[in-house]
C-alpha cells in the first residue's frame, strides 16, 4: 500500500487553513485497526472542525471527520481480519482522534464496528453519524411507549441529517411523520423520504411559546433545540416524549415545568458519541434490517470528493444542504 495518501487537513499553527495534502502513515494516531476508507460524511460537527472558532479541535494540525466506513489494511485487534468491511462512528474520532476525511484512518479497536450484514459500505456513510444518532432517539422513544397507533409524531429540523433519517426511518416503522422545517421548499424531498405532513417551524413555535398548549403529537425528534424545543415540549401529548439531539437553534430552552408534571411529558437526551459498544451495535443491525428506509438513497443530497469538501463544510455551516453529503475516498 501506499506510504503517502491524501486527506483533508486543517491547520491553525502558523495560519488558519482547511485543504487537502499529502500525509504518511506515520502520521495517524495510535490504534490497533488500519483501515482503507471508502466513505465518509458531512456532519455539523465537521463543519464546526473546519473553522477556527468551531470549539471542536484542540490539536493541530488535524484531519476531521467523525465518521467513516471502510476495509480493513491490518488490525493488532484479532476481532479484526484484513479485507473485513467496518464501520466507526463517534467517540473522539474528528475531534481528539484523526478522522475520516483520509483515505487512511487508524481506529482503536474498540472504537470499529463489523459492517452489519444488509448494509453497503456507501450504505452505512448515508446514514452516518446523523443517521445513528436518528436511529438512537427513535429506538429510544420506543422504549419510552411511543407506537404507530398512538398518533402523529413530530421531527424538528427535518430536511438535516439527523431530521431526515428520522422521518425515514419513522415512515419505515409505520408511523405517520409530521416534518418541521424552514425550508418549505423542500416539500417534496420530504414526502419523497416519508413525511404525511409538512409544516414550517413557524408553525411549531407560533408567536410565543405557552407553558402549556395544545396536544398535537405523541413523540417528537428534534435535533434543533432552543425555543423550538421548549414549544413542542408544551404540545406533546399526555405520557408522552421528545427525544433531543441538537442545539442549532441554541442551548437555552425556555420552557417550564408544566409539561412534566401535569402531562408526565418525557425529555429523553440522545448522546451518540459515548454510545455503549454493545448497545451501538444493537441499533446498527436494526439500521441494517427493521429501519432500513425502502429508499435510503433518496437520503443522500450530493456525492462529493475530499477536493469538493471544504466547499461542502462551508454549505452545512450555512445550512445550504439537505439530507446527507457524502464523501468518497479512493476514488
Amino acid at each position: 500500500m501506499a506510504q503517502t495518501f491524501q486527506a483533508l487537513v486543517v491547520d491553525n499553527t502558523e495560519a488558519f487553513s482547511v485543504k487537502v495534502a499529502p500525509v504518511t502513515l506515520d502520521e495517524l494516531p495510535a490504534g490497533e485497526v488500519l483501515i482503507k476508507v471508502a466513505y465518509s460524511s458531512v456532519n455539523y460537527k465537521d463543519g464546526l472542525a473546519s473553522i477556527p472558532n468551531g470549539n471542536i479541535v484542540r490539536n493541530y494540525p488535524f484531519i476531521p471527520g467523525i465518521d467513516l466506513s471502510g476495509t480493513v489494511v491490518s488490525s493488532a485487534d484479532s476481532r479484526f481480519q484484513e479485507g473485513q468491511p467496518v464501520i466507526a462512528t463517534s467517540y473522539g474520532i474528528g475531534v481528539s482522534h484523526f478522522g475520516g476525511y483520509s483515505e487512511y484512518a487508524r481506529i482503536p479497536a474498540d472504537w470499529v464496528l463489523p459492517l452489519p450484514e444488509g448494509l453497503t459500505l456507501r450504505e452505512a456513510m448515508i446514514y452516518g453519524t446523523a443517521g445513528f444518532t436518528a436511529a438512537m432517539s427513535v429506538q429510544a422513544l420506543e422504549t419510552s411507549g411511543m407506537a404507530p397507533d398512538k398518533g402523529k409524531v413530530l421531527v424538528t429540523g427535518a430536511t438535516g441529517g439527523v431530521g431526515g433519517a428520522a422521518v425515514a426511518i419513522l415512515a419505515k416503522l409505520g408511523y405517520q411523520v409530521t416534518a418541521s422545517t424552514g425550508r418549505t421548499d423542500e416539500a417534496e424531498y420530504l414526502q419523497a423520504i416519508g413525511a404525511a405532513e409538512i409544516i414550517s417551524r413557524e408553525d411549531v413555535t407560533g408567536s410565543a411559546v405557552k407553558a402549556l398548549d395544545k396536544q398535537l403529537w405523541q413523540a417528537a425528534v428534534d435535533s434543533v433545540g432552543g425555543t423550538p424545543l421548549a414549544a413542542v415540549l408544551s404540545k406533546i401529548a399526555y405520557g408522552g416524549a421528545v427525544a433531543a439531539s441538537g442545539l442549532t437553534a441554541g442551548t437555552a430552552v425556555p420552557t417550564t415545568v408544566m409539561p412534566f408534571i401535569l402531562r408526565g411529558v418525557s425529555l429523553l437526551g440522545i448522546d451518540s458519541v459515548a454510545c455503549p459498544a454493545q448497545k451501538r451495535s444493537e441499533i446498527w443491525q436494526r439500521m441494517a434490517t427493521d429501519m432500513k428506509p425502502d429508499g435510503l438513497d433518496q437520503l443522500v443530497d450530493r456525492e462529493i470528493t475530499l477536493l469538493e469538501l471544504p466547499a461542502a463544510l462551508e454549505d452545512i455551516l450555512n445550512s445550504n444542504t439537505r439530507g446527507r453529503v457524502l464523501v468518497r475516498m479512493n476514488g
